[in-house]
């Protein structure tokens, strides 16, 4: 991937990809990856909600 961002809201995550870039099966994978380092590498209450949101949009306009 050559960029990528994550938005944190409370006490959820969202990883955007690029759907030419990762598919279907990537973005499950990618979810328990960094569900793992967030279970290794953090201390914190409760639970943490991780989605990973790979979708394609076509817009066209009519003149």
């Amino acid at each position: 991937m050559d960029k990528s961002f994550a938005i944190q809201s409370g006490r959820e995550v969202r990883i955007m990809v690029k759907p030419e870039d990762v598919n279907d099966a990537g973005t499950l994978i990618l979810a328990k990856e960094i569900v793992k380092r967030i279970e290794n590498e953090m201390e914190y209450p409760g639970q943490i909600k991780v989605s990973v949101i790979r979708e394609t949009r076509s817009v066209e306009f009519a003149k």
